[in-house]
């Protein structure tokens, strides 16, 4: 199954980061936080990425021929003009790397993907948030309700921790909670081909255009998922990714080993 992560955007309100670099290749752990969206999602055997290039666009399209290119141990004989590969540590991607525009907007984005897609279901997501969704179960959810687009809700985590208070004396800090009001879309969303029919243009906006229409219409469902799910809009939120995985045990990391078998790269 094909898998759309919309990685176009200019990143505005982490300008610490992304003045230099599209969001999606800021580092968590030393690895962009895309490549930890592609491992949740390969983890699950789906495998097969169309991620859709805008802003800073070459610098995502450079990670990945560096991936290709530079993974395992080289040998390099100047006299006989040759490279040697050994110990080659590559993924089992197949990644499809898609100029959808500088301006254009989420919708926008995917209707320009939509000749590549063809007329099978697929997944979608952001390059900005990960999270420790059971893909296997959303994908059966979807197929179960058989609706046009299912996205995954999620209750965001709040940005600070809390006060336990006895009147005016204060007993106890908490750690930051789940928000206990309202689902938001978390993304990680499954569509059908007939999607397409509800994005215009360029400026088609995905989530207040086409989503919103697919809901009057009864045709989205949401997956509630009330496991880890974390975005990174702010400088706080890549730090607190980056401390998740100091500590040892990130809850997005779902995959096991290294595999060894080939990662292949096609541009557009």
């Amino acid at each position: 199954m094909k898998v759309v992560i919309l990685a176009g955007g200019m990143g505005t309100r982490l300008q610490e980061e992304t003045q230099v670099h599209p969001k999606p290749m800021i580092e968590i752990g030393g690895q962009p936080i895309l490549w930890h969206i592609m491992k949740h999602y390969s983890q699950y055997h789906f495998s097969d990425f169309y991620i859709s290039l805008g802003y800073l666009g070459n610098s995502i399209k450079n990670f990945f021929l560096d991936e290709y290119s530079l993974s395992g141990s080289l040998t390099i004989d100047f006299l006989k003009n040759t490279v040697e590969r050994q110990q080659r540590t590559s993924e089992t991607w197949r990644v499809n790397l898609v100029d959808t525009g500088l301006t254009t907007m989420t919708g926008g984005r995917l209707l320009r993907l939509r000749e590549k897609i063809g007329n099978d279901t697929f997944m979608l997501t952001y390059g900005d948030g990960v999270s420790n969704v059971d893909l296997s179960a959303l994908l059966q959810f979807h197929r179960n309700y058989g609706r046009i687009a299912t996205v995954t809700a999620v209750r965001p985590p709040a940005r600070f921790g809390g006060l336990n208070m006895d009147g005016d004396v204060v007993e106890n800090f908490t750690e930051k909670p789940i928000l206990g009001e309202g689902w938001i879309n978390g993304g990680f969303a499954v569509f059908e081909p007939e999607i397409f029919d509800y994005l215009v243009d360029d400026q088609t906006i995905l989530e207040s255009m086409a989503l919103e229409q697919l809901a009057a219409e009864r045709q989205l469902v949401a997956y509630r998922h009330n496991g880890f799910w974390q975005c990174m809009d702010t400088l706080r939120d890549k730090n607190y990714l980056q401390d998740l995985w100091d500590s040892g045990s990130p809850p997005w990391k779902t995959w096991m080993a290294e595999s060894g078998i080939g990662l292949r790269l096609r541009a557009a």
